[in-house]
């Protein structure tokens, strides 16, 4: 694979536009090579130098270095080094050439090339001081965490006792002072207790990783306490014992509000910050919460460390191009400049990671390493050949059953007319929940498709585990799966039907709908590790997160589900009609019984509402929770949907004028409101300060003409459910046969608002460069005046 293809690979999708434009580069080296080969063969350049200097970048006014390598006469470029402040350095280029020798492409390639090597370093040290501060949070946390343990395990533990020896499982850390980021010179991630001689993430370290030496390592940090538990340096006085019990007094647990209970307790004013009650249950939370965070910053550095690779073996490519085409030596004075900036010569990365590793392996894992790594290093998902061969065998096999079920239907002759119509009438909306299920699964494969395809990142959008999310080949196997289980059911139930000779297990086969159900429930819910167990799992938590709405702090894949569930409204419909068919009287008196039953026709106005209200309770979560009167905006747009939804099923109960007239008026309206808020809300298209007319100025689709048909095509099946209330007449088809039909209609349409919902959600998170999600530390940590001064006096 060549290198641009593999770097396109490798790359952060959010951090996409941080990385060196290779490709550009070697459109310029392209170029280079073509003005080369036009032009006749002349006395090289070297041979009648004119010293041209030619300088890229902005000029800032400070003091410059020029470094050279020897006589100017044998140079082709020169770096000029700028000091800024907050130790950044920025680059710039002067070419020395003589005029003629294509010299404005090779100008134009050097200028590129800086500006990339200032735009790396940039980025690289500003999310290295994003990691180092989090680091130093982290910190606190960890103090506090060390202390709360020790308390939890010995209750009478005070500050007049002698401070006992902690086991591995507490924690081989203690307590410190603390010194801010933002108060002292150098970045203080030194978290070293000078009493009993236990380090967290190591010594301090110069912003600029001019003094940091890669031959630091966790274990060579000198320790006064074996791992047995034994102090080796004595006693402990008694100031300092109290020193650390003080800790709890300052701080309290951070409240999420991400549960029920303590939303209610929000809602009846409680504060932010709750009382440490330092209690077994309380020190479990708080280990998992800190857990995360640790997981979370290990993979960010992994993140950086890749990064700073990647884009320096860049340079090293691009460069020796340049030299192939050119026939010149610039790549080994050039890749020294590279190699003493900031992302060639800062070690801080390496360092800070192994301090996690050892700081996070001590303290959650008892050192048991091999545990420690397998959490901290990211799973890579292993694809099969199996899923592959299964999908297509049970494709297979669906469209087989399908062209069969297709022929038996339509073969009148079979089965009287009377007869089949009741059957069609009776039993397939038993089927028809199966139909809505598929069809999503299905849909959603291709989204995952085209995600992948685009480098949308999906996993990290919807907080999937790295290494047991599904992919489109998975969820393409469980969709055939059960398109083919279902249809062979649905073809054995007919055929008892037809066969005059089989009546006598008629009783027994209408049971095996339910049946089906009941299957797809108890594999859903299975506690065993078969089947894709932790996205069944996720799946779960989302479906009851949804339920509860709004006791549940929302996230994304919680809205994102939740919209999934307003367009299965038939489906959610059909449960209903399962509980009304196998719950009322005999098998004789329950294929009309459903639709004349008061009751059934009162939960019939409910479950069609219920998914449009979750829906409108998380909208108004999130306006009072991020005071963004947008959510409330769009909880006005589903309570409208919930009123036409109300006023067209009494019309498609009651069959009045009336009911009909209210029915078209509302939907339209909520047609229109819900169809601007996808294409420019979802979608964040119809932009009017844009680059690209109509559309947005990001865009992951080269063809601009799939977004205006994706926007023609979400206004007319949006507006396709008006054919509901239209009560268009088509004989050919029967019973429920056309609301199916355009409730499948509605299924592809969300698979369609999936895709483009993504996309602009993944274009936000590159535009801010959001790799990773926040996670709330546990604890709030206030400091006294007295200790504030006194750190003051230490810098």
């Amino acid at each position: 694979m060549k290198f641009g293809k593999e770097l396109e690979k490798q790359k952060v999708p959010e951090w996409t536009e941080a990385y060196v434009d290779y490709n550009g580069l070697k459109r310029i080296l392209q170029e280079i090579r073509n003005s080369k080969e036009n032009k006749p063969n002349r006395p090289r350049a070297s041979q009648k130098r004119l010293s041209l200097f030619m300088d890229f970048g902005a000029s800032s006014g400070h003091a410059s270095n020029l470094e050279k390598e020897g006589d100017i006469e044998n140079q082709v470029i020169a770096v000029d080094t700028v000091q800024e402040g907050n130790s950044r350095k920025f680059y710039n280029t002067k070419l020395l050439v003589s005029s003629g020798d294509g010299e404005e492409n090779e100008s134009i390639f050097f200028k590129t090339l800086v500006d990339e090597l200032n735009k790396t370093n940039n980025f690289y040290k500003d999310k290295v001081d994003e990691a180092i501060e989090e680091a130093a949070l982290l910190k606190k946390q960890m103090e506090v965490l060390v202390v709360l343990r020790i308390k939890v395990n010995n209750p009478n533990f005070d500050g007049s006792s002698s401070l006992k020896c902690l086991s591995m499982d507490i924690s081989n850390l203690a307590p410190s002072k603390i010194i801010p980021p933002a108060r002292s010179k150098t970045v203080g991630i030194r978290v070293m207790d000078r009493k009993l001689g236990v380090e967290m993430f190591g010594a301090e370290v110069d912003l600029s990783c001019q003094h940091q030496h890669s031959n630091s390592h966790p274990n060579n940090i000198p320790c006064t306490e074996n791992y047995n538990g034994a102090p080796i340096d004595g006693e402990t006085t008694n100031e300092s014992k109290s020193s650390h019990l003080e800790i709890l007094d300052r701080v309290k647990i951070s409240n999420t509000f991400d549960d029920p209970i303590s939303t209610i307790k929000g809602v009846l004013g409680d504060s932010k910050e709750k009382e440490l009650s330092c209690n077994k249950e309380e020190l479990k939370e708080v280990e998992e919460r800190l857990k995360v965070a640790f997981i979370q910053l290990h993979q960010k550095l992994c993140h950086l460390k890749h990064y700073s690779f990647m884009n320096l073996l860049a340079f090293s490519k691009i460069l020796k191009k340049y030299d192939k085409i050119t026939s010149r030596s610039v790549a080994r004075s050039y890749m020294k400049i590279v190699d003493n900036s900031y992302i060639g010569s800062c070690d801080m990365v390496n360092s800070l990671m192994e301090k996690v590793e050892v700081v996070f392996i001590k303290n959650f894992l008892r050192s048991n390493r091999r545990e420690g790594m397998k959490l901290l290093r990211p799973k890579q998902k292993i694809e099969k050949h199996r899923v592959t061969f299964f999908s297509g065998f049970f494709c297979g096999c669906s469209v087989a059953l399908l062209v069969a079920v297709v022929l038996l239907v339509e073969d009148r002759k079979l089965m009287p007319k009377s007869r089949g119509a009741l059957y069609m009438r009776t039993v397939f909306p038993l089927y028809s929940l199966f139909t809505y299920v598929v069809l999503h699964m299905l849909v959603y494969a291709a989204n995952i498709y085209f995600w992948r395809h685009y480098k949308i990142n999906y996993r990290f959008i919807f907080g999937f585990k790295q290494g047991t999310e599904l992919g489109h080949r998975e969820v393409f196997l469980l969709g055939s799966g059960l398109a083919m289980i279902v249809l062979a059911a649905f073809l054995i139930h007919f055929h008892i039907k037809m066969d005059s000779t089989s009546q006598h297990y008629e009783t027994y086969i209408e049971l095996l709908p339910l049946g089906l159900v009941i299957v797809v429930i108890a594999i859903t819910f299975c506690p065993f590790n078969i089947i894709y167990r932790s996205s069944r799992f996720f799946f779960i938590k989302c479906v009851f997160r949804c339920l509860c709405a709004p006791l549940y702090k929302v996230r994304l894949p919680d809205f994102f589900l939740a919209d999934q569930f307003t367009s299965q409204v038939q489906a959610i419909r059909s449960l209903e009609y399962y509980i009304c068919f196998y719950g009322w009287g005999r098998l004789s008196q329950r294929l009309n019984r459903c639709s004349n039953h008061d009751l059934y026709n009162v939960f019939y106005f409910i479950v069609g509402v219920i998914p449009y209200w979750f829906r409108f309770l998380q909208c108004i979560r999130r306006l009072f929770e991020e005071r963004d009167f947008a959510h409330g905006y769009n909880g006005l747009r589903y309570f409208l949907t919930i009123i036409a939804v109300v006023i067209r099923t009494a019309f498609e109960l009651r069959k009045k004028v009336a009911w009909k007239l209210f029915a078209l008026v509302s939907s339209a309206i909520a047609a229109i409101a819900n169809t601007y808020w996808d294409i420019v809300v979802d979608w964040g298209l119809l932009q009017r300060k844009s680059e690209n007319l109509f559309l947005r100025d990001k865009l992951l689709i080269t063809h601009k003409s799939v977004y205006f048909t994706a926007m023609v095509l979400d206004v007319f099946l949006r507006f396709a459910w008006l054919q509901l209330v239209l009560t268009l007449d088509v004989h050919s088809l029967q019973g429920n046969t056309i609301s199916t039909i355009f409730s499948c209609l509605e299924i592809l349409r969300r698979g369609l608002w999936n895709f483009f919902r993504l996309e602009n959600e993944h274009l936000n998170n590159v535009g801010k460069y959001r790799a990773f999600k926040s996670v709330p530390l546990p604890f709030t940590y206030y400091e006294d005046e007295d200790e504030d001064d006194d750190i003051d006096k230490d810098n």
